[in-house]
């Protein structure tokens, strides 16, 4: 298998934390170029995993004139359209981080760009490759479930508000908790559904503790004067086949029923949750009954067995769809209509009004 060389945009946390490890497992990419405002983290990251001679930039236009066939975008919200559009223009394929963009309207150009320069565009929704995410949703392809009319997309934390980098800020991020990690389960359960037609949204968007103190905060305390996005938001969405979609996102709630990156379906035949594990419930037999799929990998002594981390399978996919004309699992148009629904719940929550769409 041949070496796919790459530059990477943006070195911080999410960089480090998984498409830089991931693609060093995979073993089939080169990283020959870095790029990061802070030019001290991009040069730690290219010490860490790029090649002998990789290149290194604060700004990303010089980067794109290198001979890379793939850019990863891992960058703050707001710069995830013009980098992505950018590398396109030049010929380069991208991986984007969640979100796709900070709004419908970028991107939506972005996705005109990708179809316009017949380049790879993806963006990274890893929760899709979770094991009990591919399993429900062969479950869901295979019809087990029936017709799903009714889901929850999950996103709540207790007391879990990121406190470092731009988290906090409106500005680079366009949102807290509902773009950040609301996204995450959101695509997850439009996935699960394939269903991409939303016709009406209303949503609530709230800042009621972060000027609070003494938090009891997983990162620490925040800092209310720089804490600029809303602590949680919740959206109630209405597709056009009549299905119906409540989504919840937190950072910071006062509650004990907290999960993240989850969906709840439920189907003619059959409803789903991962509440405690993936658990399917359905009537067999005349019977209530519960589906717990082991899903480990292991199962013989001594033996634990080889699992795929969601990190590692997004990097093969990605690599696949360049280099073998593969398909993408999570495809651009799909992580639009995420960002169009995002967008609409901070829209709705604004002016206290449903947003209809066309």
């Amino acid at each position: 298998m041949r070496k796919l060389r790459v530059g990477v945009v943006g070195c911080g946390g999410i960089a480090n934390g998984k498409h830089l490890p991931a693609m060093k497992r995979n073993g089939n990419f080169e990283i020959v170029a870095f790029c990061d405002l802070v030019q001290e983290r991009a040069r730690k990251a290219k010490e860490e995993y790029g090649t002998e001679d990789a290149r290194i930039y604060t700004d990303y236009t010089e980067l794109l004139k290198e001979d890379v066939e793939a850019v990863y975008v891992l960058t703050p919200n707001s710069s995830h359209a013009p980098i992505s559009i950018a590398a396109m223009e030049a010929g380069k394929n991208v991986m984007c981080e969640k979100p796709m963009a900070k709004t419908y309207a970028e991107a939506e150009a972005m996705v005109e760009t990708a179809e316009r320069t017949g380049k790879v565009l993806t963006i990274g929704y890893q929760s899709r490759y979770r094991a009990d995410s591919t399993y429900l949703k062969s479950a869901c392809e295979s019809g087990e479930l029936g017709e799903i009319y009714y889901a929850k997309a999950h996103a709540l934390r207790r007391r879990a508000v990121p406190t470092w980098g731009v988290f906090l800020d409106a500005e680079k991020q366009g949102g807290g908790p509902l773009i950040d990690i609301g996204t995450h389960a959101l695509d997850l359960t439009l996935w699960m559904m394939d269903n991409y037609e939303p016709e009406m949204v209303t949503g609530s968007v709230y800042r009621k503790l972060a000027d609070q103190k003494n938090t009891g905060n997983a990162w620490g305390d925040w800092d209310p004067e720089v804490f600029t996005v809303e602590d949680s938001a919740f959206g109630f969405i209405r597709m056009k086949n009549g299905a119906t979609i409540v989504l919840e996102s937190s950072w910071a709630l006062n509650t004990l029923d907290t999960r993240e990156a989850q969906t709840t379906l439920c189907g003619t035949r059959a409803g789903a949750d991962m509440a405690d594990g993936l658990r399917i419930n359905r009537v067999s037999h005349g019977r209530q009954c519960v589906e717990k799929p082991d899903l480990a990998a292991g199962g013989v002594a001594f033996y634990d067995g080889i699992s795929e981390k969601p990190d590692d399978v997004e990097q093969r996919v990605f690599y696949n769809a360049i280099v073998n004309g593969g398909e993408l699992t999570v495809k651009p148009r799909q992580a639009m209509v995420v960002t169009q629904i995002l967008e609409a719940v901070y829209e709705s929550g604004r002016t206290g009004k449903p947003v209809f769409f066309s």
